[in-house]
């Protein structure tokens, strides 16, 4: 099993040295920040389990970056625990109010840091359906959902969507920029939602490149062009210049042999049941998979939307 990730931050060179000794190595891999700034840029570029951030820091303090991790939609259920000076009440109180899951007084027990740490991942693993990588609703979510709506026969869209040319981009770029990428592409489709969409909107992660949104029919087709512009211009940013300005890059296809491939395009298949009525789930996604792989076919990001009766 894969350790879990500890980012800890402190400026204090002491402080970090007893957290290093407290966290057993054997069970958990702990990176080191040393100011706020620094803290947010690993949590963005690789989420840790967990956070053990001090209160009082450089450049951004840990109230700030608490507030800004947990306003992120992929990065809010990632636990922090808060680092005080003794009796500082209102640091506990603020570092609790801007979202901190828990807090330890300096100077603690590392045997009591060491439970805390472990109950706080042990709650943090409650919600096992979610999607590891985005932390947004899983299958048995996306199902419910779809299921939901079909017995209380409302009217709704639900688009499938898909990236291609992603398994290539992931040889090439590595596993670190793959996940990046579908990060990414999971920020553009939830901002897309929260901003064109309705308040019970959904936005679920099937697993890998592939994401689901259920809305209504009258949002469905801007939220399709908005997710599409946005992606388009956030997924040329991971490319290097060189790739970029070439407009593909070469690697090997699932059967071994070297292709040429332009850049990472979305394919969106939109089902609806305005011209139809569906009694399962299984109906949703078949048509959902139908159509996906057709827009597949037009070589550039686009969606299609079935409108047959």
């Amino acid at each position: 099993m894969a350790k879990k990730r500890i980012l800890i931050v402190d400026d204090d060179p002491d402080i970090l040295d007893v957290l290093r000794l407290a966290i057993p190595e054997e069970e958990y891999e702990v990176v080191e920040a040393h100011d706020g700034q620094e803290a947010l840029d690993k949590a963005y570029e690789r989420p840790p389990d967990l956070i053990i951030l001090d209160y009082i820091i450089p450049k951004i303090d840990g109230r700030s970056v608490c507030q800004k991790l947990k306003k992120d939609i992929l990065l809010r259920h990632m636990p922090i625990i808060m680092l005080t000076g003794k009796g500082e009440v209102k640091d506990k109180v603020e570092g609790l109010d801007a979202g901190a899951d828990d807090y330890i007084v300096k100077p603690f027990e590392p045997q009591e840091l060491l439970a805390r740490i472990r109950m706080i991942l042990r709650r943090s693993q409650i919600d096992l359906d979610a999607a590891p990588l985005t932390r947004l609703p899983g299958n048995v979510s996306i199902f419910n959902e779809i299921d939901r709506r079909i017995k209380n026969r409302e009217k709704f869209a639900v688009g499938y969507i898909d990236m291609d040319k992603f398994k290539i981009f992931n040889d090439k770029y590595g596993f670190t920029w793959g996940d990046r990428i579908i990060q990414e592409s999971a920020r553009v489709i939830v901002k897309t939602v929260e901003e064109k969409g309705d308040p019970d909107d959904f936005v679920g992660h099937i697993g890998g490149d592939d994401f689901v949104i259920v809305t209504s029919l009258a949002t469905i087709e801007e939220i399709c062009r908005q997710i599409i512009k946005e992606f388009d211009e956030v997924t040329k940013k991971l490319y290097n210049p060189q790739d970029l300005k070439k407009g593909h890059i070469i690697g090997k296809d699932r059967q071994g042999k070297t292709v040429k491939v332009g850049l990472i395009t979305i394919s969106i298949g939109v089902v609806t049941n305005e011209h139809r009525k569906f009694t399962h789930v299984a109906q949703v996604a078949e048509i959902g998979a139908e159509l996906k792989e057709y827009a597949k076919t037009k070589k550039k990001s686009n969606y299609v939307k079935d409108k047959r009766k």
